[in-house]
């Protein structure tokens, strides 16, 4: 049984993932203002940078796959 999802569409879905979770990080930050929610937001920044990591991780192996030659 074949995976369904392929390293192109796993890369990319970490891509979109970590720019949300930045996104949301930086905007639920103390310098744009009071804001009312219950998430925390270092746990939150620090997701986004694991995932900003992980896709990272999966552009070096793709330029390391094209270097190859494979």
């Amino acid at each position: 049984m074949m995976f369904p999802l392929g390293f192109w569409d796993i890369s990319f879905l970490l891509a979109v993932t970590a720019i949300i979770l930045l996104i949301t990080s930086e905007l639920l930050s103390p310098y744009y203002g009071k804001t009312n929610t219950l998430l925390n937001k270092k746990r939150l920044k620090n997701t986004a940078l694991a995932t900003s990591s992980l896709f990272l991780i999966t552009v070096v192996i793709r330029i390391a796959a094209i270097i190859i030659g494979t």
